[in-house]
């Protein structure tokens, strides 16, 4: 159970167990994510959802995470928190242009996003077990 003590490593176990089942689901089923950014780019509803959501969990992990200026996973977990709050506000504000991007990011090189996406899921599980570990 997290606490004051270890939420950043909790925050980025978390963040590192998404990250490689992302990376896997688009391993096993080659073009989901750009399906999945395709089918939000074109239902307004849905975009508006996944604009507040991401807003919502940036905002919270923004906020939840302690800004520590002599830890460094708690610096990337803040500016992380802070991104995806930006994501969010960019997907409601001009989701129009932000989810086109992402489409042509998501359309090249999926296996490379998706390899990129487990070895850092890897890497923040790594970091978060020894946090956990220390703490």
């Amino acid at each position: 159970m997290g606490n004051a003590g270890n939420i950043t490593g909790w925050i980025t176990f978390f963040i590192g167990l998404y990250a490689v089942a992302a990376g896997i689901g688009e391993f096993r089923r080659p073009g989901f994510w750009a399906r999945m950014v395709k089918d939000i780019r074109e239902n307004s509803a849905l975009q508006f959802l996944t604009g507040m959501v991401t807003l919502l969990l940036g905002a919270a992990i923004y906020l939840v995470n302690p800004w520590n200026p002599g830890d460094l996973l708690s610096i990337l977990i803040t500016v992380l928190g802070a991104w995806i709050f930006v994501e969010g506000a960019l997907i409601l504000a001009v989701g129009d242009l932000f989810l086109a991007f992402a489409s042509k990011l998501m359309s090249s090189a999926s296996r490379l996003w998706a390899g990129v996406s487990i070895v850092i899921g890897l890497f923040a599980l790594f970091a978060a077990l020894v946090r956990l570990q220390m703490g």
